[in-house]
C-alpha cells in the first residue's frame, strides 16, 4: 500500500523511488514487447476462427426465425432488458445504503468469481451479474436458431462460448478485484512482473502468445522426471526404442511394446516414480519397450502415416522380436498412436503377419462419425487453413495444436493461467503435468493432412476403408485379442466414440474399460493413489448408454485389471535379461534418450 508523510497526502520518498523504479522497468519491457511483436512470424488467420460464412448463416437463420416468430424474439429481448435494469437498480440501492435482495447478489458456483467483492461491492456485483446475463443471452440466442445444420450449430455454439469466456470481466485489470488488490498490495510490482511474464512468453514463441503453464526451470527430463532406468537400444529417423531394465528376477516371455502419441512426449507415462505406468509395468514382471518419437522439423514435411508405420511400428516390432527372441509382442497404443496401431493391425492381417499377440488401446478413436468437441476444428475452412499453413511451413507447429486443445478447456488452460501470470505477476507453478502439457511436438505436414482429411473428416477407416501402403485398411480387420481403456470425462477421445470403434473391430475377444476422470488423469491412475475407479461390462453389443447403465463399478485403478488380462497373453515366466539390447543392439544411451529432449522448432 502507499504511504504518506504526516497525513499530507504526499508520497513517501521510499514509495516514490519504488514507483519510479517500476516505471523504468515498464519502459524497458515495453520496448521488448514492441520488438518481439514487430518480428512476429505469424500463421494462417484461418486457424484463429471460422470464416465469416458461419456467422452469416447464423445471422440469416436468426433473422428468418425472428420473422416467423417475432413474439419469441421479443420475449428474449424483454427478459434481457428486465434483468439488466434490475441489476442496475440493485447497484443503485447498494450505493445509497439501502438493503438489496440477498439472493440476487449471491455469486455463482464459478471459481472466477470467488472473491467476496463480486457479491459485496456494488460495482463488481453489477459487472458480474451483467456479464452473466450477457453470456446467457448470447448462448440462448444460439440455441434458439432453427433450420441450421447441426454440425454448424455446434461450431457456432463453441465460438459463442469462446466469445463469452474472452469477455469475462476477470480478464481485464479494471474489472478484476483480485488483480487490483494485488497491484495495491505490491505498489504495482505485480503488474511489472506480469508484463515481464508476458514478454518472456511472447519472446519464447516468436511473438505468438502461448501462456506458459508451468515453471520450466523446475524440471529436467531424465533428472527429476522420466527417470525409470532403461536404455536406448535402437534409433532411426522416426523414433528411439527404449528398453526398460527389469525390476524383477523373472519376466513374462512375451514383451510389451508401447507407442505413445507423437503430438506430445512419452514421459506422461513416466513423470515421477509415484505415478509412472512405465515403472509399474516393469515391477509387474514384464519386458517393456517404449517408442520415443522424433520431434519433426521442416525436413519432415513429406513424412506421412506410412512412415510412422514403417519406421515406427513395424521397425519396433522387428527389433523387439530380434532382441527378445519372442515370435510375438503385446502392443499398446495411446491416443493417436492407438488409432494408428489399429491401422497397423489391419495391415498385418492383410499381409499374413501374426506378430501381435494382443493389442491395448488407451483412449484411441477409430470411428470419427461423431466428432464431438472437435467439431469446430474439423470443418473445411479450418482444415483448409491447416493445409495452407503446412504447405508454407512444412509442419503443423506444436503451439497451434496445443492452443486447439487448450481452448477446449479455455477457463482452466488459457484465461486462469494468463490472469495469474500477466495480471497477478505470479510465477507459473512447478507442476510436472503442466510442464509436460507445454512440451509439445510438431506434426509433419503430410501426416497431419492425411489424419485430418482421411480419418477424421472422411472417416474412411470405419466406413469403406482407408487407402495406405497399397492396402485398403478397415477397422473390421482388427481381430487380435484387445483391451480398450477409455475415460469417462475425456474431452479429446470421448469414451462413447471409442466404444463405437471397438464395436466395429473384428476381434472375438474384447475387453472394454471406462476409467473415471479425463484423457490424462484417467490413464495415469496408479493403484497406490486409490483415486479413480472404473467401469466394466462384458456385453459390447449394447448401445453405449445401455452399456454404461449395466456396467459394474470397481473402486481403484484399472491398472491391476489390465495386468491380469495381459498376463494371460504374455506366456510363461523366464529369467529376466541381464542387459538391455544384444550384440546387434548395443546400448546407444541411457533412457529417456535424446529425441524426447528436442524442443519443437522449425
Amino acid at each position: 500500500m502507499t504511504t504518506t508523510q504526516g497525513g499530507s497526502g504526499e508520497m513517501s520518498k521510499e514509495h516514490l523511488d519504488r514507483l519510479m523504479e517500476n516505471l523504468g522497468k515498464v519502459e524497458v519491457l515495453s520496448r521488448r514487447l514492441v520488438g518481439v511483436m514487430s518480428n512476429k512470424t505469424g500463421h494462417n488467420p484461418a486457424l484463429d476462427g471460422p470464416n465469416q460464412e458461419l456467422f452469416a448463416r447464423a445471422a440469416l437463420s436468426y433473422w428468418n426465425e425472428a420473422l416467423r416468430n417475432p413474439a419469441r424474439l421479443l420475449e428474449q429481448q424483454v427478459e434481457f432488458w428486465s434483468k439488466s435494469v434490475l441489476h442496475f437498480a440493485e447497484a443503485q440501492k447498494t450505493l445509497i445504503g439501502c438493503p438489496t435482495d440477498e439472493a440476487g447478489n449471491e455469486g455463482p458456483a464459478d471459481r472466477r468469481f470467488s472473491n467476496p467483492l463480486w457479491d459485496t461491492h456494488p460495482f463488481f456485483s453489477f459487472v458480474r451479474q451483467q456479464y452473466q446475463t450477457n453470456a446467457a443471452a448470447l448462448r440462448d440466442a444460439v440455441q434458439s436458431i432453427e433450420g441450421m445444420d447441426e454440425k454448424e450449430k455446434r461450431r457456432l455454439s463453441y465460438f459463442a462460448d469462446q466469445i463469452a469466456d474472452l469477455l469475462a470481466p476477470t480478464n481485464f485489470l479494471a474489472t478484476n478485484p483480485d488483480a487490483l488488490e494485488r497491484a495495491l498490495e505490491t505498489d504495482g510490482q505485480s503488474l511489472v512482473d506480469g508484463l515481464e511474464n508476458l514478454v518472456k512468453d511472447l519472446e519464447a514463441n516468436d511473438g505468438e502468445l502461448v501462456v506458459r503453464l508451468a515453471d520450466e526451470k523446475a524440471f529436467e527430463i531424465g533428472g527429476n522426471i522420466a527417470t525409470t532406468p532403461g536404455d536406448v537400444v535402437y534409433r532411426n529417423r522416426m523414433m528411439e526404442l527404449i528398453q526398460y531394465r527389469p525390476a524383477t528376477d523373472q519376466v513374462r516371455e512375451v514383451p510389451i511394446v508401447l507407442f505413445p502419441p507423437w503430438i506430445n512426449k512419452f514421459y506422461i507415462l513416466d513423470l515421477k516414480a509415484q505415478n509412472s505406468l512405465i515403472k509399474w509395468v516393469t515391477e509387474q514382471g514384464y519386458t517393456l519397450f517404449v517408442v520415443s518419437w522424433i520431434n519433426p522439423d521442416t525436413s519432415y514435411s513429406d513424412t506421412g502415416l506410412e512412415d510412422y508405420i514403417e519406421d515406427g511400428y513395424l521397425a519396433a516390432f522387428r527389433e523387439v522380436k530380434a532382441i527378445t527372441g519372442s515370435a510375438q509382442v503385446n502392443a499398446v497404443g495411446y491416443c493417436i498412436a492407438g488409432t494408428t496401431l489399429s491401422l497397423v493391425l489391419s495391415l498385418l492381417k492383410q499381409t499374413g503377419d501374426n506378430s501381435i499377440k494382443s493389442a491395448t488401446f488407451f483412449t484411441a478413436l477409430t470411428d470419427f462419425s461423431d466428432q464431438g468437441e472437435f467439431t469446430p476444428f474439423l470443418s473445411n475452412d479450418f482444415i483448409d487453413g491447416i493445409e495452407t499453413e503446412v504447405k508454407r511451413k512444412g509442419v503443423l507447429q506444436s503451439y497451434l495444436m496445443a492452443r486447439t486443445f487448450s481452448y477446449l478447456r479455455s477457463k482452466d488452460l488459457v484465461y486462469t493461467p494468463a490472469i495469474r501470470s500477466y495480471m497477478m505477476g505470479e510465477t507459473p507453478p512447478a507442476f510436472d503435468l503442466l510442464y509436460w502439457n507445454g512440451d509439445g511436438a510438431n506434426l509433419p505436414g503430410r501426416m497431419a493432412v492425411q489424419y485430418l482429411r482421411g480419418l477424421c473428416q472422411s472417416n474412411d477407416f470405419a466406413e469403406g476403408g482407408f487407402d495406405l501402403m497399397g492396402h485398403r485398411l478397415k477397422v473390421s480387420d482388427v481381430d487380435v485379442p484387445l483391451c480398450a481403456v477409455t475415460c469417462e470425462t475425456d474431452h479429446i477421445a470421448a469414451w462413447k466414440d471409442c466404444y463405437r470403434g471397438v464395436q466395429k473391430m473384428g476381434s472375438k475377444n474384447k475387453t472394454f474399460i471406462v476409467s473415471q476422470s479425463g484423457h490424462i488423469a484417467g490413464i495415469v491412475n496408479p493403484p497406490s493413489k486409490n483415486k479413480y475407479g472404473h467401469y466394466t461390462n462384458t456385453d459390447l453389443s449394447l448401445p453405449a448408454d445401455a452399456w454404461f447403465d449395466g456396467a459394474d463399478f470397481h473402486e481403484g485403478s484399472w491398472w491391476p485389471r489390465w495386468e491380469k488380462w495381459l498376463s494371460k497373453r504374455s506366456g510363461k515366466k523366464v529369467p529376466a535379461p541381464q542387459m538391455p539390447g544384444d550384440s546387434e543392439h548395443p546400448v546407444l544411451e541411457p533412457a529417456p534418450g535424446s529425441y524426447v529432449k528436442k524442443k519443437a522448432s522449425l
